[in-house]
């Protein structure tokens, strides 16, 4: 891909989450939009290093531009695992600097590296030298007592010294003492004055900005405060449809019709033949698509079909078809109406 491919499409980006960004997803994702930044799961330096785990870099080409998420403190180590990524053909390599789970701080990497822009700065570094990917930083303002004032400024200078040009600044702290990895997405109080704060110190600084964004109207509002990017997380997971059929157009300003959830549904058909075709069962596909029709008329019945019948065995696309028939009935029934 072209260098600066990934830098095009984070206008807007789906946030990389745990247990929920995998190869699925971002390829349901990409059927909803053709231009959105999307971003793995986060993949540890020491998996991919010292436990071969190569699988973890598996991704289909139509999902570009997507980026690779890596967890890690050792600069020796990221920068294999970065060049690892790159050769695997991802658009982006990512340092993880924002996850506060009990299990990522025990690895010294996440949330808690807030507190060694020094040795991020020396990570990013080495990652940059490694290889020819983008390396770019997504982090939080701050973690526990520190003063976002005082901490976010020193962090960004510091990476900027290091070559990254490109960061996510999820708008919290991360309170690693006293709250668990689910109150710190909610609890700790937003501030995106803060990060346009650092747009301005920082001009020449691309800046997505992640947290608490849970519309596209709100995405776009964001970009015209002189925001570069916006990164939606849990939103673009349960209501993707809300949040990327009309960006290609909104954001992007693609032309032609939006995308809509029933033509990602069956444009997932394919994929979902290939994928128990070689030995995959429906559910790790499906699991992702439960959102889609959120808000809408049929919205239950869709997710009842397929949460209650995608783990029986045999099943199949067929299923697929026959919840997005009951969808399609019940929205023309309440159209008539």
């Amino acid at each position: 891909m072209p260098k600066n491919a990934a830098t095009a499409a984070a206008r807007l980006s789906t946030a990389p989450m745990m247990d929920w960004t995998d190869r699925h997803c971002r390829y349901l994702h990409r059927r909803l939009s053709r231009h959105v930044l999307l971003y793995t799961e986060m993949v540890t330096a020491p998996a991919l290093v010292r436990g071969n785990a190569l699988h973890l870099l598996d991704f289909s080409v139509e999902e570009h531009p997507v980026a690779l998420q890596l967890g890690g403190s050792d600069p020796a180590e990221l920068a294999l695992a970065a060049r690892m990524g790159a050769e695997a053909g991802y658009a982006e390599i990512n340092l993880n600097c924002g996850c506060p789970s009990d299990r990522v701080q025990s690895g010294r990497f996440g949330a808690i590296l807030m507190t060694e822009p020094a040795l991020v700065a020396e990570c990013c570094a080495a990652m940059i030298a490694a290889q020819p990917v983008e390396v770019t930083v997504k982090c939080r303002i701050g973690v526990d007592d520190q003063n976002p004032e005082e901490v976010l400024p020193e962090f960004l200078a510091r990476i900027i010294a290091a070559g990254v040009q490109r960061v996510q600044i999820h708008a919290r702290k991360a309170w690693l003492d006293g709250l668990s990895p689910k109150e710190n997405r909610d609890i700790p109080p937003l501030d995106y004055d803060l990060v346009q704060r650092m747009k301005m110190l920082f001009p020449n600084l691309h800046i997505s900005i992640n947290g608490g964004i849970t519309s596209l109207d709100q995405a776009v509002s964001l970009l015209d405060q002189g925001l570069d990017g916006v990164m939606v997380g849990r939103a673009a997971y349960h209501q993707p449809a809300d949040i990327l059929c009309a960006a290609d157009r909104r954001i992007y300003g693609a032309t032609g019709p939006d995308t809509t959830a029933e033509g990602a549904v069956r444009d997932m058909l394919p994929y979902i033949e290939s994928h128990l075709a070689s030995g995959g069962r429906l559910h790790q596909i499906t699991r992702h698509m439960l959102g889609l029709f959120s808000g809408k008329p049929g919205a239950r019945a869709w997710r009842r079909h397929l949460s209650e019948g995608a783990t029986r065995p045999g099943a199949g696309p067929e299923l697929v078809e026959r919840a997005l028939a009951e969808v399609t009935d019940l929205t023309e029934s309440a159209s008539i109406l």
